[in-house]
């Protein structure tokens, strides 16, 4: 049997649950690429290569070399840069681009909101007096906050944020999700938390933050993801196959 080749940018949960659907399948070859960023990813069910792929240029070589019929991008959806990479390399390529992206968290009775557009805002959005925050941003953009270094920072992260923040009062705390509701609640009791950062990356796995704050009345202040316009895009990993069968049978149709 003549296989399909599927390459699944990866690093999120349903990126995993899709390349497990989609690897069952004995008319498809699945690969599932990591950044390499996290240090000890969870185990994933097909095979997987790690690292970058150098740029736009390298990802469009790696498409045509590895004869790719269908790329999916299937990042975080705050991963801007490898997204725009995926969206130049399918173009110059000619491969069709899926994109799976979960739908971010729409505010409830009793949430706190403050919407702002970058990290830097959120810096900006803390205000001048010292607060107790609670940043839950991931670790790459943590270093943004010793622009305001009169706050108390906890950090979590799944790995350590290096180098470590130059603010004088920071804590740091390494977990992995998903985060049940009433240990977020004793969380931030216990640190006295005055305001949560976080980003609307959406999904269950870090959602119990947000009922957290909801419950004991505390502010969020939450940065928006970029609006993107995809040509294909899925926001479950059930829409996520459909799609998929969708462009690989139209792919083949037209003998690309």
């Amino acid at each position: 049997m003549d296989k399909r080749r599927i390459l699944i940018l990866g690093g999120t949960t349903e990126a995993r649950d899709l390349a497990g659907r989609l690897g069952e399948r004995p008319d498809l070859a699945v690969t599932l690429s990591l950044a390499g960023r996290t240090l000890d990813p969870a185990q994933q069910p097909v095979p997987v290569r790690t690292g970058g792929f150098g740029g736009a240029e390298g990802l469009e070589a790696y498409l045509a070399t590895h004869a790719i019929d269908l790329l999916i991008d299937a990042t975080h959806p705050f991963a801007k840069q490898i997204s725009a990479n995926a969206r130049t390399a399918a173009a110059a390529a000619g491969v069709p681009l899926l994109r799976l992206e979960r739908l971010g968290w729409e505010a409830v009775s009793g949430d706190r909101w403050t919407h702002v557009t970058s990290v830097t805002a959120a810096v900006a959005a803390l205000g001048g007096m010292p607060r107790r925050v609670f940043l839950a941003i991931g670790r790459q953009e943590a270093k943004t906050f010793d622009a305001a270094p009169q706050h108390h920072y906890l950090v979590r992260s799944v790995d350590p944020v290096d180098p470590p923040l130059e603010a004088p009062d920071v804590e740091y705390l390494l977990a992995r999700g998903p985060f049940a509701v009433e240990e977020e609640v004793a969380l931030l009791r216990t640190r006295k938390i005055d305001v949560i950062v976080s980003k609307n990356s959406g999904g269950d796995a870090t959602y119990g933050k947000i009922i957290a704050a909801r419950a004991l009345g505390l502010p969020v202040i939450l940065v928006e993801r970029p609006a993107v316009a995809d040509e294909h895009r899925a926001e479950t990993v059930e829409d996520a196959v459909r799609h998929a069968d969708h462009l690989l049978a139209s792919f083949r149709k037209r003998g690309v």
